[in-house]
């Protein structure tokens, strides 16, 4: 299974997304720095910000955030995780559309 590496950066940065730039963007960014592939960040990025509302996105990544908190690997975060984590936030359009990304844009094995 291949592991995208990030702990609290990758969706946490979801919780920061109102900077300047487009959340998609924000979001691509971010998991390229933690070891996804452009085009595949670039999808995942494009794909939550056009189907998750703002306040969605900001729940996912303060969810993440805490969920790796204490974690004997605080930098790594699986796809599996990440869909565990989404369908615990009890929206789920959040889960529904996490896995979607995960699945349409190649992250899963």
């Amino acid at each position: 299974m291949k592991r995208m590496t990030s702990a609290t950066g990758a969706l946490a940065l979801l919780v920061s997304i109102a900077g300047c730039a487009a959340p998609a963007t924000r979001i691509s960014s971010g998991l390229q720095r933690y070891g996804l592939d452009q085009s595949r960040s670039d999808c995942v990025g494009g794909r939550l910000q056009a189907n998750l509302s703002l306040g969605q996105l900001q729940r996912l990544g303060k969810a993440v955030a805490a969920y790796r908190q204490g974690d004997t690997t605080p930098g790594v975060l699986t796809p599996s995780d990440l869909i565990r984590v989404a369908s615990e936030l009890r929206d789920p359009k959040i889960a529904l559309e996490v896995g979607k990304a995960a699945a349409g844009c190649g992250v899963l094995p």
